[in-house]
């Protein structure tokens, strides 16, 4: 059984360029629609830290109009998942402009009581916004998907309550942060973990969903939709160093293709799914959440997007969310160890 989960990162640029009407507000309000219009929802994963910086210095008036929008998700069934980039939170404005602490830059390299202060205080701004001093994200999602090293912060999600996470793309590399997600192309489609991210633990206290990749020759991932879009982001300066480990993250010949549904075309995203239904059809037993990524600043094309919720509908493949796809998930491991599937 196939089940599609959208998720769409709720952000402006990495280094606090740009504006949150046009990069955030705007274009979810497009997402909604198309999404209504087919009677499905996706998952925001909402990055509180540069919200709650943004409000404070009163540098956006778009904040209010964000804010109410979150709270229409939250009304509407569009599950809230927790997305997080630490290096707003010692951020400064100055001369029209955000500079952020890139010494904060991947969570799980901080110490345990820095993290706990950084989930306690993102977790009591998205209560504020919505007005729910109960409220606790089911989900998490890391900044630039930077989960590693896991332990002290899977651990201090876990005991204020996050129960999955969907940082992880399989066949992931980043020299620069010391990302390798390489290992977990060995597990399923999801996974119960503890401390490593990439080793199933069956009686650990996270899932793990990972964003869905397909390893693919380097070549492919140069379309001009992708390039194009890659050329128009902002992303924080590299020291030549750094740009020495991005050039390695690319020289290999398989690379890792994110199942993103604002980069891809049409035709990459229809063939990726027809992939996971051929190897269905083949065991039809099995539970096969398949997590499509976005970013609300890459959405630019809706088309696209309805084209493939029009696919999914003739193909009979359910859209969900982490919240629906979450008691399954608990009563497979109950009746399957590992909780994991074949590739």
């Amino acid at each position: 059984m196939i089940e599609c989960i959208f998720t769409i990162d709720y952000e402006i640029y990495g280094n606090g360029a740009g504006g949150l009407k046009d990069l955030v507000y705007d274009p979810a309000e497009r997402l909604m629609a198309t999404f209504r219009k087919w009677n499905a929802r996706f998952v925001p994963f909402i990055e509180v830290a540069e919200l709650e910086m943004i409000e404070a210095g009163g540098t956006d008036q778009a904040i209010d109009l964000v804010k109410q929008q979150i709270r229409e998700f939250h009304t509407d069934g569009f599950e809230l998942g927790l997305h997080l980039h630490p290096q707003w939170y010692h951020a400064r404005y100055e001369h029209g402009k955000w500079l952020l602490d890139y010494s904060e830059y991947n969570l799980c390299t901080l110490g345990r009581e820095r993290i706990t202060q950084i989930v306690e205080r993102s977790i009591a701004y998205l209560r504020n916004v919505l007005g729910e001093p109960n409220f606790t994200p089911l989900s998490f999602r890391a900044g630039n998907w930077l989960f590693q090293p896991s332990q002290t912060a899977a651990a201090v999600l876990a005991e204020k309550g996050i129960k999955l996470d969907s940082s992880v793309f399989k066949g992931g590399l980043q020299h620069n942060s010391l990302l390798d997600y390489r290992p977990a192309l060995r597990n399923g489609y999801y996974w119960r973990f503890r401390s490593d991210v990439n080793i199933p633990d069956p009686k650990g206290p996270w899932l793990e969903i990972p964003i869905h990749t397909d390893m693919v020759p380097f070549w492919k991932m140069f379309t001009t939709k992708r390039v194009g879009l890659q050329q128009k982001s902002v992303s924080p300066p590299r020291t030549s160093r750094q740009r020495l480990y991005r050039a390695l993250d690319f020289l290999r010949f398989w690379y890792p293709l994110k199942f993103d549904f604002c980069r891809m075309n049409l035709s990459e995203l229809t063939s990726m799914m027809e992939r996971v239904i051929r190897e269905d059809s083949k065991q039809t037993s099995l539970y096969r959440p398949v997590v499509a990524i976005g970013h609300t600043k890459d959405l630019i094309d809706l088309q696209t997007v309805d084209s493939f919720l029009s696919f999914l509908q003739a193909n009979v493949i359910a859209v969900s969310t982490f919240e629906r796809a979450y008691p399954r998930l608990l009563k497979e491991n109950e009746e399957t160890a590992p909780l994991s599937c074949c590739t």
